[in-house]
């Protein structure tokens, strides 16, 4: 398995978002835990998830619980999974998403996230998406204050933009370790972003790489370039799409999300795609 780093652990180069497994038109669990194991035995030591994963209003932590099940039923490796998860966004059950990134509310999610994923500390806990109503320096020094007593390993954000993620590294002592970003064929505006984390040499974890849940099976059909490209190498144009991002920066990690064994595996194979420097341009228009 090729990895990469964030702070200080070794991961695969490419990790698994658990969002589909919980969100509306999710699967059955058996299904899940499938896709999860897939992942485990093909080399993947990143699952990214997040207190906001899950459907009803009852049922917050659902995609944690899962993947801590999951990883635990797996059995052997398991230990050496980093499980990411994020705090400071909501689903109230009725469709929609909030946002509190109020000091309190941030400390209690990470208590309850570790409570859900069974761990004294969680690898890498990241703050979701700015709330307007908060000053960002505050969410931020939550995550710090969470760092400092040992509630968590690591500390990343998410949703941010390059005055951001300096201010965050400024609050953490220089030890934000990891920023998500949304970006993909359809989604590039977070190429500044990407070049800062580069940069500094903070982990760039790309979520909806291959265009989201409804958009990911017709990358190909929508991108032409990735689809020439994939046809000429006989894989996928998702297989092409994460090797072209990881070929932008060593820092990159992507996360596709899924809930099928068969896509985490094509996923996987991205590691095993070389893309010439032709191709990579052909990829990426001026």
């Amino acid at each position: 398995m090729h990895t990469r780093t964030i702070g200080d652990v070794k991961v695969s180069a490419i990790g698994l978002g658990g969002m589909p497994m919980s969100i509306e038109g999710r699967p059955d669990e058996q299904r899940s835990v499938a896709a999860i194991h897939a992942a485990l035995e093909a080399g993947v030591t990143l699952i990214d998830t997040a207190d906001a994963y899950h459907r009803d209003a009852d049922e917050v932590g659902h995609n944690e619980s899962l993947i801590a099940r999951a990883v635990a039923s797996f059995g052997r490796g398991g230990s050496e999974v980093l499980i990411a998860t994020k705090g400071g966004h909501l689903r109230p059950g009725d469709g929609s998403w909030t946002l509190d990134g109020s000091p309190e509310y941030l400390k209690q999610a990470c208590e309850a996230s570790l409570k859900r994923l069974g761990v004294e500390a969680i690898g890498l806990y990241q703050f979701h998406r700015p709330d307007p109503k908060v000053p960002y320096a505050e969410s931020v020094g939550a995550i710090r204050d969470l760092l400092d007593a040992g509630k968590i390993r690591a500390a990343g954000i998410s949703n941010a933009n390059p005055e951001q993620i300096r201010q965050a590294n400024e609050i953490l002592g220089g030890r934000l370790v990891s920023v998500q970003n949304q970006f993909s064929p359809a989604f590039r505006s977070s190429e500044p972003e990407l070049d800062l984390c580069a940069e500094l040499g903070i982990a760039f974890l790309p979520w909806s790489p291959l265009g989201g849940i409804s958009q990911a099976g017709q990358l190909g059909s929508r991108f032409a370039a990735f689809a020439e490209v994939a046809r000429e190498h006989g894989v996928s144009a998702q297989q092409v799409c994460l090797a072209w991002m990881l070929a932008k920066a060593p820092v990159v990690v992507p996360i596709p999300g899924s809930s099928r064994p068969e896509t985490v595996r094509d996923s996987v194979a991205a590691l095993d795609l070389n893309l010439s420097f032709e191709e990579l341009g052909r990829l990426d228009p001026a």
